[in-house]
């Protein structure tokens, strides 16, 4: 293969992975998006702070948002 065909091979996947990286950890937390938007707009998700500003706004998020909230907290043994 030549070098031009990696480098585009290399950047169409760098692209997917940056597309996905937002998606609440591969389906993580996928009832909270609308929720993450309307309650902690310029929270970008990575570090656990999208999830602690969730957290933080636990008695304003909608009710699927509020199961998968209590699902990771047991998860985390909390």
């Amino acid at each position: 293969m030549s070098t031009y065909k990696l480098t585009i091979a290399a950047a169409f996947s760098v692209t997917l992975v940056a597309l996905a990286a937002p998606a609440f950890a591969a389906g993580q937390l996928a009832y909270c998006k609308a929720d993450a938007e309307r309650l902690c707009p310029g929270v970008r998700p990575g570090g656990g702070a999208l999830k602690n500003c969730l957290k933080e706004h636990e008695n304003e998020v909608s009710i699927g948002c509020g199961k998968e909230l209590k699902k990771l907290k047991a998860e985390m043994g909390k």
